[in-house]
């Protein structure tokens, strides 16, 4: 059963999002209508995806996403915009969040993001990964410099894989090793680029030409 937690300050979307989840057997485990809620409910009950939205009073979805990335650099965040160009989307997603989904986006749709998000993936479609890193460009940020030379075959098959949406399962059945090998290896990949979690990770493989979403 998969654990959500619902962050928007709309009570009554808040409300159709929570009959939704539970209706497909999922379990919301508490609900935030701004930020700082969120943080704290993070905090108390780790979820395994959070559906963040955007636009909050008293601390917006991105600095949320932040801090609760600072505090657990494994939280799944799914971000909840109106507008597929949404400048904040592009700074949740440089933060760490697995991606976004649109407010109007139909049930099929955010279900799947959810269940693929909560095995492992990142919902990085090849637009908005050019768009961050564009957007990195545009503000002269870089993404670490370590060259990906310093990985060997199978950690950059793994971090290939990883950049094309592939969770730790399905990366451990295509190059038939577990899922803890799959971990570890992530966590030295991680370590030897001092990248901070998966989307980092998949935007910089995207960069250096490891992968390509096309």
């Amino acid at each position: 059963m998969i654990r959500v937690l619902l962050v928007d300050d709309h009570a009554l979307f808040r409300q159709g999002l929570r009959s939704l989840l539970e209706s497909e057997g999922m379990r919301v485990i508490g609900e935030a209508a701004n930020g700082r809620e969120a943080i704290r409910y993070a905090a108390d009950t780790h979820p395994d995806v959070i559906l963040m939205d955007i636009q909050m009073p008293e601390l917006d979805g991105v600095k949320a996403t932040q801090s609760i990335l600072e505090i657990d650099p494994n939280a799944k965040v799914i971000m909840i915009t109106m507008y597929r160009q949404d400048r904040y989307v592009f700074e949740a997603v440089k933060a760490g969040a697995r991606g976004y989904i649109l407010k109007d986006a139909d049930a099929t749709t955010l279900l799947d993001a959810i269940n693929r998000v909560a095995g492992g993936e990142a919902l990085l479609d090849a637009d908005m990964a050019q768009n961050v890193l564009d957007d990195f460009r545009d503000k002269r940020e870089e993404l670490p410099s370590e060259k990906h030379a310093d990985l060997n075959e199978r950690e950059t098959m793994i971090l290939k894989l990883l950049a094309q949406g592939f969770s730790n399962q399905d990366i451990a059945l295509r190059l038939d090793i577990s899922e803890k090998t799959v971990r570890n290896r992530l966590s030295e990949i991680f370590t030897k680029l001092q990248l901070n979690n998966r989307t980092q990770a998949a935007l910089y493989a995207i960069r250096e030409g490891i992968a390509n979403l096309d």
